[in-house]
């Protein structure tokens, strides 16, 4: 731990080297056009990173991404919606994306957005690590076959995530096979790991056989137990041959659920000294005072040991195993707002100082680290958990639907990072008005009475 608060400031957007399309004085304009589109080719050029140059490079900070608005995910975001959002993150310094499956228009309209914003402005950078949804025989039914896939699906799913990567390699730099689909809570869905396995092997010969690039990096995103953190239930041969198939292992970890599942480590003691989360950001001297925002200082800082020992859990095991293999956390995040298992009535750990504590400290340590933090998520998505907007699945954003910039990144705001951009026409504010003696009002410890402050 690191015993001093500092305040992390992500990579803000860089003016990268290009030409762009200098139209010349020439005497035919058929020849001010080839100039253009060699110069444009060249723009790509510059983006033409690898996987391995991206991965692991604290220059590229990274971020699960879903543009939906609405209540079902059938209301899709248009291209223009999704230009807007691009071009949020990029200017808050993201550079990844992540999307999940290809079972609806989303994931391709974002590699398309993507596509037609670079086209017209080089500045523009930003990759993509697309997932490619996985499930068992009978999934989302009263009588999941976890013994089988649906190959049906598997497979279509995995086509169209192949024709996406063939069609944008400049853009499309890591393809995941499933999204917790071998966690044992996935019981709707999950399946076993020489499923996964079958299709990263696919996906690998493609490579080999020049149909994907070679540059082209296949892993699965997975909690950390699914990936040999979690006990013998998970330790198999068909676990071992996966973990030696592809290019990295994307693992999750969610200390913020575990506040309500495995709470030993979330309780406030209060002493004195204590180490503060790497990377905390300063903030005002009154709230430097309060015995609410210094206790959740605390309390995160054991929110992040226990993400860097789940990660080290899934290290230690590839090590016994003998293998050797990029690690990056392809998942994490921490819900602002709940009013269930995290809220008032439960472990109280669902506020938007926490998540923006948490926020901050996992960049500090993934990117000194030199690992890839897929952050959960840019933005807050309605569709999540439609019939309780209250539900902290909907909350997870660094955003607010409608745009507003949580507490974690208010200082991008003073900072004007925002300025001139909009989202569905609202420009980017902070939540609460900016004032964080409201934002307090919200913040709960547990173990603390919420009006009194004293211990419970």
């Amino acid at each position: 731990m690191i015993n001093s608060a500092k305040k992390l400031n992500l990579p803000l957007p860089r003016t990268l080297m290009r030409q762009g399309c200098q139209l010349l004085f020439a005497a035919a304009l058929g020849m001010s056009m080839v100039a253009c589109e060699l110069n444009q080719k060249q723009d790509k050029i510059m983006h033409q990173k690898s996987a391995s140059n991206i991965l692991g490079n604290p220059d590229y900070p990274a971020i699960s991404y879903g543009g939906y608005r609405g209540l079902v995910r059938q209301q899709q975001p248009s291209i223009d919606q999704l230009k807007e959002d691009i071009r949020i993150m990029h200017a808050m310094g993201i550079r990844v994306l992540r999307t999940y499956n290809m079972q609806f228009p989303h994931a391709t309209n974002v590699v398309k957005a993507i596509d037609e914003l670079q086209q017209t402005d080089p500045d523009i950078e930003m990759y993509v690590m697309l997932g490619a949804w996985i499930d068992c025989a009978g999934a989302w039914t009263q009588t999941p076959d976890h013994t089988q896939e649906n190959y049906a699906a598997n497979k279509a799913e995995i086509e169209r995530a192949v024709a996406l990567a063939q069609q944008y390699p400049h853009i499309i730099k890591v393809i995941a096979v499933g999204n917790e689909a071998m966690v044992h809570w996935a019981a709707s869905y999950f399946v076993s790991p020489k499923v996964i396995l079958g299709w990263v092997n696919h996906l690998q010969d493609l490579k080999k056989q020049g149909e994907l690039s070679k540059d082209l990096w296949i892993t699965s995103s997975d909690n950390f137990a699914s990936w040999g953190g979690g006990g013998p239930e998970y330790h198999n041969e068909d676990l071992n041959a996966l973990i030696r198939a592809v290019d990295y292992l994307s693992v999750h970890t969610y200390p913020f659920h575990d506040t309500h599942y495995n709470p030993a480590f979330w309780h406030e003691s209060r002493h004195k000294n204590a180490d503060s989360p790497e990377g905390t950001f300063a903030h005002s001297a009154e709230i430097e005072d309060s015995s609410k925002f210094s206790g959740s200082v605390r309390l995160m800082a054991k929110a992040l040991a226990y993400s860097q020992n789940q990660f080290a859990q899934v290290a230690n095991y590839l090590k016994s195993i003998g293998v050797e293999k990029p690690m990056h956390i392809g998942e994490t995040g921490w819900a602002s707002s709940s009013d269930g298992l995290y809220g008032p009535e439960g472990s109280r750990a669902a506020d938007e100082y926490k998540q923006a504590l948490y926020y901050s400290a996992m960049r500090a340590w993934t990117q000194k680290a030199n690992i890839s933090c897929f952050f959960f998520e840019a933005f807050d998505e309605p569709w999540k958990s439609a019939a309780n907007p209250a539900d902290s699945e909907n909350h997870f954003g660094l955003f607010t639907a409608e745009g507003q910039a949580k507490y974690a990144l208010w200082s991008l705001v003073d900072q004007d990072i925002f300025k001139g951009l909009t989202r569905d026409g609202k420009s980017i504010e902070k939540t609460y008005q900016g004032n964080e003696d409201l934002l307090a009002e919200d913040l709960l410890i547990p173990g603390m009475d919420p009006q009194t402050n004293a211990v419970e």
